[in-house]
């Protein structure tokens, strides 16, 4: 006597998807087309296990088998390859596109679900630096309430529906989908007044979101089943964001490197100085060192921004000093300049 369960590989407290996931399993691996140099075995394995499942999968076949080790004597099997695919093709309706006699070829998955709601949201330097929490306002689809739907009689909820057609190939088995639900395998049987024929209806929602830290302009973040949901109980959407960066009136941003300027006088320059620097953290205090050049450039190290949402590291502030030249002086200052114009202390040298 065969034991189903040994032959699927599977205990007898399996469930329903246990028992489906291993025969699919089984069936993939033992198809003859994957088997050329031993066709004939692969091709007993693969009717052996189509067995097992075509017992396993039936409630009440399977409860025959648990109690007497075998089944009603009006059950009939085929073992024909072309009943198998039949019979059980919707097991692969995810990986296969079509069956010849003795093969198959790979498809896209199809799984219905909500589309991707996409929006752009404009962030400060403040706002990546600190990881702030943000409310945005989205217009979403969702189902209208009272909408009711049923499963489609044509393809039995499946989505897509079998022909069997004649070819010089052999037999060829193809899976189409349905033209009754368009491949969705629900249909709607009753309308809202106000929802499209999906069912659904626009809402406004209002998000919570928190920027991420050291975010890159044009970044990109996803919120799960937060886009629109699909009709029919499907899976929803994702939200996708785009975060795009506003100008700063006082930083420029490279990497997570911070640029900015900073306008000295001619005497802090000779004689030095200690500046009030704007960070975005808050104001530091910068030491401008005695005989500073126009153009020389300071680095703060880790006062630009965070490269991640734990903050262990930062980016560098570098300050670029520019000479600050008055355009009118007065009479006395201006004595004092022609005095030290031509001292070779002041003659520029590159």
């Amino acid at each position: 006597m065969k034991d189903y369960y040994d032959i699927l590989g599977v205990s007898r407290d399996s469930t329903s998807e246990d028992i489906k996931k291993a025969y699919r399993k089984l069936a993939i691996k033992y198809h003859p087309d994957k088997n050329p140099t031993n066709k004939k075995e692969a091709e007993e394995k693969f009717k052996e296990a189509a067995e097992a499942y075509s017992v396993l999968s039936d409630h009440n076949k399977r409860k025959q088998y648990d109690q007497f080790g075998t089944t009603s004597s009006n059950s009939t099997y085929s073992d024909n390859m072309d009943d198998i695919f039949s019979n059980f093709g919707d097991i692969f309706s995810d990986e296969f596109e079509s069956f010849t006699e003795f093969g198959f070829k790979k498809k896209k998955v199809n799984r219905f679900k909500g589309s991707n709601l996409k929006i752009k949201i404009k962030v400060s330097l403040e706002d990546i630096y600190y990881g702030r929490n943000k409310t945005i306002k989205i217009k979403r689809m969702k189902l209208a309430p009272g909408v009711n739907f049923k499963t489609c009689e044509n393809c039995n909820g499946t989505g897509f529906v079998t022909n069997i057609t004649n070819t010089f190939l052999g037999k060829m088995q193809t899976t189409i989908k349905c033209s009754f639900c368009k491949g969705i395998g629900r249909i709607i049987t009753n309308v809202s007044y106000n929802a499209n024929e999906q069912g659904l209806i626009p809402v406004i929602e209002l998000v919570q979101i928190k920027v991420p830290k050291g975010v890159t302009d044009g970044g990109i973040f996803k919120i799960p089943g937060k886009g629109n949901e699909a009709p029919f109980g499907g899976k929803n959407g994702d939200l996708i964001i785009v975060f795009k960066e506003n100008p700063h009136k006082l930083f420029k941003r490279e990497g997570n490197d911070l640029h900015t300027k900073l306008y000295i006088s001619i005497p802090e320059a000779i004689l030095g100085s200690i500046k009030r620097i704007k960070t975005l953290s808050g104001f530091i205090k910068v030491h401008i060192p005695k005989g500073t050049q126009s153009g020389k450039k300071l680095l703060l190290k880790g006062k630009g921004l965070p490269y991640n949402e734990y903050g262990y590291s930062y980016g560098n502030l570098i300050i670029h000093i520019y000479l600050w030249t008055p355009i009118k002086i007065n009479k006395e200052q201006k004595i004092y300049f022609e005095k030290i114009k031509k001292d070779k202390n002041f003659v520029p040298k590159n």
